[in-house]
């Protein structure tokens, strides 16, 4: 029997989710407060992840109560990162992980191990502007310099290579014409902030019934670009991941 298989039923238990994060956590502060309130009784998050023991994600886990796992992985071994990883997932009975804002790319066992079970946000429009090193300011100064009119976030299940798992959700967000980096990515991070716990929740509701991972939809004004600078409410957002 699989893992989502025990987890179907209306005995099952609220999912278990692990935060990976590399820095400051902004993404995972917003999971935290999401899966903190309402949304306790679908998902938790029980645990969080860093490769880096200076990282202020550990911060935020501590004062919200989560446990948390350092798991080093510069110059070590993928076997041996992997080992650790799986050892931490499996002490929280982990069922869902999230990256948020980690720059490691996840080892191969990890990967087959919770196939199509880690999500990742990105801050562009994947394909475009994503892969080995596309992160944070990069990622912004390069859609400003190749004239875009248009960025966004997007949510997509981890594989093996960075940012080209299957899309779930992409949300428009304008470029206007004197941003700097700093400006589209504090317009983009809202965006994030926005819809990634709702995607979350909709992943780990589909994951408690038994429900295949699958593409999201956008409203159609939203999905011909006809955006507000000041990011989606929440309202739009449920509707476009089918939880109103």
């Amino acid at each position: 029997m699989n893992q989502t298989s025990r987890m179907a039923g209306a005995t099952a238990r609220p999912v278990r989710i692990a935060v990976f994060a590399s820095g400051g956590g902004t993404n995972l502060q917003a999971l935290l407060e999401h899966f903190q309130g309402a949304a306790a009784e679908t998902a938790r998050v029980v645990l969080v992840v860093s490769d880096r023991e200076d990282a202020g994600a550990l911060d935020r886990a501590e004062r919200a109560g989560v446990a948390s796992r350092v798991v080093p992985v510069r110059g070590r071994d993928e076997d041996d990162v992997a080992r650790d990883t799986l050892a931490a997932l499996s002490d929280a009975e982990v069922d869902l992980v999230a990256l948020a804002g980690y720059l490691r790319l996840v080892p191969a066992e990890v990967v087959r191990r919770y196939r199509d079970r880690i999500l990742n946000i990105h801050p562009a429009l994947l394909p475009a502007f994503g892969g080995k090193g596309m992160y944070g300011a990069r990622v912004h100064a390069a859609v400003i310099e190749a004239g875009c009119r248009i960025s966004g976030a997007t949510i997509h299940v981890v594989d093996e290579e960075y940012d080209r798992g299957a899309i779930l959700l992409q949300w428009p967000v304008p470029v206007l014409a004197d941003d700097s980096p700093e400006q589209l990515a504090a317009r983009v991070l809202r965006v994030e902030h926005r819809i990634y716990p709702l995607t979350v929740e909709a992943v780990a509701r589909g994951l408690a019934t038994g429900e295949a991972v699958r593409p999201l939809s956008l409203p159609d004004a939203v999905a011909f670009g006809l955006v507000d600078a000041d990011g989606p409410d929440e309202a739009e957002v449920r509707r476009a991941l089918g939880l109103l």
